[in-house]
């Protein structure tokens, strides 16, 4: 009987479903890196979140391993070109949180320009605020979308009855224009936008693209998003624009600060991410844009798909 791996906890549909393709399918909840990598030999496949980096050291040991299938979205903690080249397939879900991250991204930009999270604090502490927290309207604002994958889509499509200009920048692709976006440049996108929203893979093409000169370049002062990887923006950057009023308000799903697994902070809180912590100015949440109810069956769902094609095509 071929064997599965599970290095994080995932929903329970992706176990059973596997069992009923005839995987044995193994957990060690107790495991650290060197005790996967001195099992990896005996596995077919590996279903894993963010708990481990999968590198070539660790591959070069998985000598059965056929796929890996990631629940979720990047693939950041895969040397993918690696596995590709022993011939294991790499596979993820982005199609599964899509809704989710479209959803949350939308609820944070409303949050965020309509002072919701500071007004709600307030009126707690009986201050009775309102001129302080008069909001912007989203309608005839240009709303600039870099990256037009499943999640910048979902959040254009979530922004349709808003009446904004939108527009979206992706660097691999062309001809994506469509009812809910309007395909740009970059140079348009920085001469335009309002609102700017992120939805990259973190590659190392894009780890700190928003940074000291991309800021820069934007000809208005912007509402600035991140719901794709925390790396992808310089913190101190950010808070430069923001303390300048480049960037009039920030909200952030995702933090340069997280650790690898994304499931804690850094021990260390750095200067900058202290001003962003105390900044009424920013919205932050802790990566869980893409973390609903239904995203966490569809996420599954997708990936057991996925493996049943290479279970069929043997």
């Amino acid at each position: 009987m071929k064997k599965v791996l599970f290095i994080d906890t995932v929903h329970p549909l992706i176990r059973e479903e596997l069992k009923g393709m005839g995987f044995q399918c193994d957990e060690f909840p107790g495991y650290g890196r060197k005790e996967y990598e001195a099992v990896a030999s005996e596995y077919f496949g590996i279903v894993i979140r963010s708990k481990i980096k999968l590198d070539k050291e660790f591959l070069e040991k998985a000598t059965q391993l056929r796929f890996i299938g990631r629940v979720g979205s990047g693939l950041e903690n895969i040397d993918v070109a690696y596995a590709e080249g022993l011939g294991i397939r790499c596979l993820n879900s982005p199609e599964g949180n899509r809704d989710a991250v479209g959803e949350h991204t939308l609820g944070m930009l409303l949050a965020l320009m309509n002072n919701i999270c500071r007004a709600n604090g307030e009126v707690r502490q009986g201050k009775w605020i309102r001129e302080g927290n008069r909001g912007i309207e989203i309608k005839a604002k240009t709303l600039g979308i870099i990256g037009y994958g499943n999640m910048g889509s979902a959040f254009a499509q979530r922004l349709r009855g808003f009446e904004a200009n939108i527009i979206a920048y992706d660097k691999y692709k062309c001809g994506y224009g469509d009812e809910f976006v309007t395909e740009s440049s970059m140079e348009e996108l920085w001469a335009k936008s309002d609102i700017v929203s992120l939805h990259v893979p973190l590659t190392e093409e894009t780890r700190y693209l928003a940074g000291e000169a991309f800021f820069g370049k934007f000809a208005k002062d912007i509402f600035f998003l991140n719901t794709s990887r925390g790396q992808v923006v310089d913190a101190s950057a950010l808070v430069a624009a923001l303390k300048t009023g480049k960037v009039k308000g920030a909200a952030l799903d995702v933090l340069e600060f997280e650790d690898s697994s994304f499931e804690a902070l850094t021990k260390d809180i750095p200067v900058d991410f202290r001003y962003l912590l105390e900044s009424d100015k920013v919205l932050l949440t802790p990566h869980i844009a893409g973390w609903t109810m239904e995203s966490n069956v569809k996420l599954a769902s997708v990936l057991v798909e996925q493996i049943r094609r290479i279970v069929i095509s043997g």
